[in-house]
């Protein structure tokens, strides 16, 4: 059930703080501003990943290898190297990728 549902689009959420983040689509609204340089976000998680990118922050670490990463699906992306799990399958033909990218170029 979505019972939050936004004025400006068809779309309805679960919970109102994720309609409010969603209202900023259209109002254009970022007040979630950086610290370190004049970009701003909709929301406090975009700025949190941002701000990564100046503190060299890598908070996501590989169990097997040493890298590490800022966000958490780079990280996933990453361990299908070492797995050689290929969830994205063609289907038109029998091949399959380790990323959405690579099976969209392909």
């Amino acid at each position: 059930e979505r019972p939050f549902a936004c004025t400006q689009c068809p779309k309805a959420f679960k919970d109102k703080r994720t309609l409010t983040g969603h209202q900023r689509i259209h109002s254009g609204e970022r007040p979630f501003a950086c610290a370190y340089c004049p970009k701003a976000f909709r929301n406090k998680t975009a700025l949190t990943v941002h701000q990564r990118v100046h503190t060299g922050e890598r908070p996501f670490a590989c169990d097997i290898c040493p890298k590490r990463f800022k966000q958490k699906h780079a990280l996933t992306r990453h361990q299908r190297v070492h797995t050689g799990e290929c969830p994205f399958a063609c289907d038109r033909c029998p091949k399959a990728f380790k990323d959405k990218l690579t099976l969209t170029k392909h």
